[in-house]
């Protein structure tokens, strides 16, 4: 199965850490929780950090499957820089989409680039654009005037925008845009209190960036979330704009978002941690997707974030469930071995670089 060994776009992820790290602090970037694990148990004994275990450690001289003291007293050895070029390189991504929101002292896309000998191109994270502009503006007229032109001038390099606001507030996706009087206030409002610190969190002006986002023409990723309805409506009063909606980290919720995907032409489907985060389950997780989904709607991620690691795992997991999928459906005699290479390459590579708009080789970002 697979003749050629397949080459990846990671269509949404962040940067990897710089700094060297001790276990606690690994640990703390191998979960997805902020809450430290319990005491006398460790985040390695989950699905993510068994497949680091799997995967990882032969990319750094080991055997498969080494204890994790092990792991990272050899990562230590080598230092943060050569493992994670290690770890990067040995991934198969060829192209890093790259939301550069999160804050942290997380490589950018070009140092990203560099380490994983691969290209890379800027996500700009809208509610972190408000915020750098709200910083800069006096007024609330000047912050929206200044904002448009913002997201203007980001659609010049980056390949999309995003936005956490459906994970955090279902009023944010309101199927129509807010009024210009209401924006007014709201952005007066909000503006006083980020002389204090205060993020952008308001329903209205989230609603305002996500409907300004639909009329710049790049792609609009949205976390999904366990509010259907709001997304639903959301999906069909965007439908006919112009502009694709791309899906992301849909576990627990990804039958409903390859089931949007499945209705609306301009919605995607994002593979990223709804696989990654399931480890040896994720061949029976990719099934279900593929049952509802059009496959041409489906794009890889690994939606990493701190570690290389992860990088790693969301890769060689995304391929080996494709292998056992794909090729248990060509070993019954339900497709073809030309299909299934053919729809591998689609979810791999082929339908990020339609929906991005992206060029076989992209300019060079490294450096």
């Amino acid at each position: 199965m697979f003749v050629t060994p397949l080459s990846l776009v990671d269509q949404y992820c962040h940067g990897v850490l710089r700094t060297e790290l001790g276990l606690g602090t690994f640990e703390a970037h191998l979960a997805r929780t902020p809450a430290p694990p319990a005491p006398g148990t460790t985040f390695f004994d989950t699905q993510t950090g068994f497949a680091v275990r799997r995967w990882c450690p032969p990319l750094l001289g080991l055997e498969p499957h080494c204890p994790p003291a092990g792991y990272l007293a050899r990562r230590r050895e080598l230092g943060a820089p050569a493992a994670g070029r290690l770890l990067l390189r040995g991934t198969g991504i060829v192209t890093y989409l790259v939301d550069t929101g999160p804050p942290g002292d997380l490589m950018g896309p070009g140092e990203l680039a560099a380490a994983g000998d691969a290209e890379a191109r800027e996500i700009v994270r809208l509610e972190m654009l408000a915020e750098q502009i709200a910083d800069t503006s006096g007024t609330a007229e000047g912050f929206l005037a200044n904002l448009g032109e913002a997201m203007q001038a980001a659609t010049a390099s980056a390949v999309a925008f995003t936005s956490v606001a459906a994970a955090r507030h279902a009023r944010a996706l309101a199927p129509h845009p807010p009024g210009p009087g209401e924006v007014r206030g709201a952005a007066g409002r909000w503006l006083a209190g980020r002389r204090a610190g205060e993020r952008l969190r308001d329903p209205v002006l989230l609603r305002h960036l996500l409907w300004n986002a639909l009329g710049r023409g790049l792609p609009l990723q949205l976390h999904v979330t366990g509010e259907p309805e709001q997304l639903t409506e959301f999906a069909a009063a965007s439908a006919g704009l112009g502009t694709d909606l791309v899906l992301l980290h849909g576990h627990p919720h990804h039958r409903y978002a390859a089931r949007l995907a499945s209705d609306f032409p301009h919605v995607y489907a994002d593979l990223g941690p709804a696989l990654a985060h399931t480890g040896a389950r994720a061949p029976d997780v990719l099934a279900e997707i593929l049952e509802i989904a059009p496959f041409g709607k489906l794009l890889f991620s690994s939606g990493a974030r701190g570690l290389p690691e992860l990088h790693v795992v969301a890769a060689q997991v995304f391929r080996s469930a494709l292998r056992r999928v794909l090729g248990g459906w060509v070993a019954d005699g339900a497709w073809s071995g030309a299909d299934a290479e053919r729809v591998a390459g689609l979810i791999a590579a082929g339908n990020a670089r339609r929906v991005y708009r992206l060029t076989e080789s992209l300019s060079d970002t490294r450096g």
